[in-house]
């Protein structure tokens, strides 16, 4: 039998990073890390947010250059000063975020991401022949808008995969998929890897750096503290090594108290939002208090337009569509729901849940204004703001100067646990958050979802909207699922299996995703 090539030993790593440091102002992003990927390996790169993943990975794909430290190639020292120079080495990299054109074929958006230009006819075969040696499903000519995340997410790897890469460095590639798109990705780079070329893998769930790969470097506070083999340690031990503590198991998820209804929608029908939104169809349902009530779905199938609806950023057809606490607010706006009791957290962050160059205190002010004494008749209680900011930064542990730090300033998970904070830390009476943990380390995601149980177990009602199955089934009381604008009846999740739901999820998405729910169903 021919050795694999993650068995040879005897070659020199395809990448080998010796001493790299990084700095920014006020910060040490990186400081004196070494790790290798051999060639044919799958390696997990993990750590908490700040851990200095992301200053690493840009560092090897030639968007930021190390302060100090070398890179070695097949055993030659290089210097990678652009993106263009990486994927000449034959390094390639999937984001976390698309580049992608909605409104273009995926044909036209793999062509767009190529270093060359290429004649279409002579794409369409190159692109044929990697979908057919992966058995990728996908179709050529579709628009993007029409495709399911998953899909998305092949345009990305086909568009690596045409400039033969040696190292694929994927960030983040589960984060919006469901199980069966998963499995399917897993099994490509499996594929990928038995045929020589390495992965850096970036995740933050566990369970799948378990079952994908070979080994696993462990990074804190910009530090490499540990590298294990993530098939022989558990997924508890790797959390905690990345955190540097013990992780708290959540208390109090599933079967309290549950009262009366608090939030309910009647037949709310919204058309999406021009030009690719989902339109809202008939969607009903009840969130009750003591309750976490999960809403799962693959991302653009109107989870958007069900939060702008329930938030009051857009009005229903008519009052009753929509109530709080019994009293009907389809028509009323953001500001009048917020009073009533409601807050919510919508999916970005940077933007749309936070201005991006306001201080985190100014951000506690925009939407906390409307419960707590912060700015009455019109006029900011400055030192109030500055000490509902500090509050929310010290409860859940927001990494951060303070509360004069512009929210741009923040990584991704710190931000989102910023936000969480101030909606969280009003007490409202009805919580709708959009993922509410995406992009946070296994540590801080513990601490946002035993906030969420604790916050319904004090009589709130909490509607989660997720892509990520093991956070709903761990938190939720009941779950219903949206697919292309319509929500499923609620089901107690104890009568549930990851696998029912995922097929609920992803099943509607073009031909070849409904043939293949038919296969599992």
């Amino acid at each position: 039998m021919t050795a694999s090539p993650r068995d040879r030993t005897d070659a020199p790593p395809r990448l080998a990073l010796s001493h790299i440091s990084k700095s920014f102002p006020g910060v040490k992003a990186n400081e004196d890390i070494s790790l290798s990927v051999r060639p044919g390996e799958i390696h997990a790169l993990l750590g908490e947010n700040g851990a200095g993943k992301s200053t690493l990975v840009k560092i090897i794909y030639g968007v930021q250059q190390a302060d100090a430290g070398t890179i070695a190639w097949n055993g030659d020292i290089v210097s990678i000063p652009s993106p263009k120079a990486a994927r000449r080495l034959g390094i390639g990299m999937v984001f976390q975020h698309f580049s992608l054109f909605d409104a273009m074929t995926v044909i036209e958006n793999i062509a767009l991401g190529l270093d060359e230009a290429v004649d279409r006819d002579e794409l369409k075969a190159r692109v044929a022949k990697v979908l057919e040696s992966y058995s990728l499903p996908l179709d050529p000519e579709r628009e993007v808008h029409t495709l399911s995340v998953g899909e998305r997410q092949r345009i990305e790897i086909v568009r690596c995969l045409l400039q033969k890469p040696k190292l694929l460095i994927m960030d983040e590639p589960t984060s919006v998929l469901t199980p069966q798109e998963v499995e399917r990705l897993f099994e490509t780079l499996r594929q990928i890897a038995s045929e020589g070329c390495s992965i850096l893998y970036i995740s933050h769930k566990l369970h799948e750096i378990k079952a994908l790969c070979d080994t696993a470097t462990i990074l804190r506070g910009g530090k490499v503290v540990a590298a294990c083999d993530p098939k022989v340690e558990t997924t508890r031990r790797m959390a905690e090594l990345m955190i540097g503590a013990d992780l708290k198991q959540i208390e109090g998820a599933h079967g309290g108290k549950v009262g009366s209804s608090r939030l309910t929608a009647s037949s709310l029908s919204m058309p999406g939002e021009p030009p690719f939104g989902t339109n809202l169809k008939e969607v009903s349902f009840e969130a009750r208090a003591g309750e976490i009530l999960g809403i799962a779905g693959v991302a653009g199938n109107g989870q958007a337009e069900l939060l702008t609806a329930l938030s009051g950023e857009r009005l229903a057809a008519s009052p009753a569509m929509i109530q709080l606490d019994g009293k009907p607010v389809g028509c009323a706006g953001a500001g009048q729901r917020r009073a009533a009791g409601l807050a919510c957290v919508p999916e970005e962050r940077n933007g749309h849940a936070a201005v991006p160059d306001f201080s985190l205190a100014e951000n506690a002010v925009l939407t906390a204004r409307y419960r707590l004494p912060l700015a009455p008749q019109g006029f900011i209680r400055l030192g109030a703001v500055r000490r509902f900011a500090q509050a929310v930064i010290g409860r859940f542990d927001v990494r951060t100067t303070g509360p004069a730090a512009p929210a741009r300033a923040l990584s991704g998970g710190n931000l989102q646990k910023f936000i969480m904070g101030r909606e969280i830390g009003q007490e409202p009476g009805v919580l709708v958050v959009s993922q509410p943990t995406w992009g946070v380390d296994a540590g801080a995601a513990a601490a946002i979802r035993q906030a969420l149980v604790d916050l319904a177990a004090r009589g709130s009602a909490v509607v989660v909207i997720s892509q990520d199955l093991d956070e709903l089934l761990e938190l939720a009381d009941r779950l219903c699922v949206i697919n292309e604008g319509r929500l499923s009846a609620p089901r107690a999740v104890a009568d549930l299996k990851i696998e029912e739901i995922g097929l609920m999820m992803g099943g509607i998405h073009g031909a070849g995703q409904a043939a293949e729910v038919a296969a599992h169903a």
